[in-house]
């Protein structure tokens, strides 16, 4: 049990998710680093609303950054929570062969 703001949770505290890299590629999909360690996959063409509609051009998709744990796009102007892009993502587990 925890107590912030003055409202008492029952569980423990949730460690704050954060993105640490994001790699754009083919198909709206981004390669996402979290702060966990943890890489996983996310469709932005899953993103809906008038603010995401300039990620369907590519230049402005491939012009990705990491600001604050958040992916942005446009200087900031376009933007997408840590949390709902972790949630909506798949893990990613690549394995390299060298043999």
């Amino acid at each position: 049990m925890y107590v912030k703001n003055g409202i008492v949770y029952a569980n423990e505290p949730a460690e704050e998710i954060r993105i640490s890299e994001a790699k754009p590629l083919p198909y709206g999909m981004l390669l996402l680093t979290f702060s966990t360690g943890e890489k996983r996959l996310f469709d932005t063409t899953t993103l809906t609303g008038s603010a995401f509609k300039p990620l369907e051009d590519e230049s402005v998709f491939n012009s990705v950054s990491v600001t604050h744990g958040f992916v942005s796009w446009q200087n900031g102007e376009i933007d997408c929570a840590p949390e709902f892009m972790y949630e909506n993502s798949f893990a990613y587990e690549c394995e390299i062969n060298l043999f």
